[in-house]
């Protein structure tokens, strides 16, 4: 099999149903951001610390179910969708992490070392594949469940940035006004 089929040269590309599409397409440019994302979680990997590898390794899972989701507007029973467990196993990390943490009494600049930082970048771009899932949902049907996902998703970046910038010895710096 070869990678590269020619099917694309027109700007043109398959939906999960076979459908044709621009690659500019809304739901391109959502599934293709949230691939983004992940390709951003992947130069993170490895952080040095298991607990957070594992975390992130089990969210580049999640990721391609996220892109299966958004890349089909027609699912069957059995085609991969974004569900309530996923939301909830980022909700229960997030909490699991928060308790080593100081609580949070400002915001916080996107920074640190080199993996606080490239996970508060992959949180960045994970807000854009939301705010594409959104304008989405708002021209045509989509799992709402997507949405929720990357919104919590962004949560647990920003708290795995934070873990891993406190493990470090990388001092949080809050904007000035």
């Amino acid at each position: 099999m070869t990678i590269y089929t020619g099917r694309g040269d027109a700007g043109e590309t398959d939906l999960r149903t076979m459908e044709r599409v621009s690659k500019t397409d809304p739901r391109i440019e959502a599934y293709g951001t949230v691939d983004e994302a992940n390709a951003l979680l992947g130069t993170v990997r490895p952080t040095g610390y298991d607990d957070v590898d594992e975390v992130l390794e089990a969210v580049q899972n999640h990721l391609h179910i996220v892109q299966a989701d958004l890349a089909n507007p027609d699912p069957d029973e059995d085609d991969p969708r974004v569900r309530p467990e996923h939301t909830e196993r980022l909700e229960d990390w997030i909490d699991g992490f928060d308790e080593e943490l100081e609580p949070l009494r400002s915001f916080v600049l996107p920074g640190g070392g080199e993996g606080g930082a490239a996970l508060h970048h992959a949180r960045a771009v994970t807000r854009r594949a939301e705010r594409r899932a959104v304008a989405l949902a708002r021209t045509e049907e989509t799992n709402e469940e997507v949405v929720t996902y990357l919104n919590r998703l962004s949560d647990a970046l920003f708290t795995l940035a934070r873990v891993v910038n406190a493990r470090d010895g990388e001092v949080e710096e809050s904007p000035s006004y």
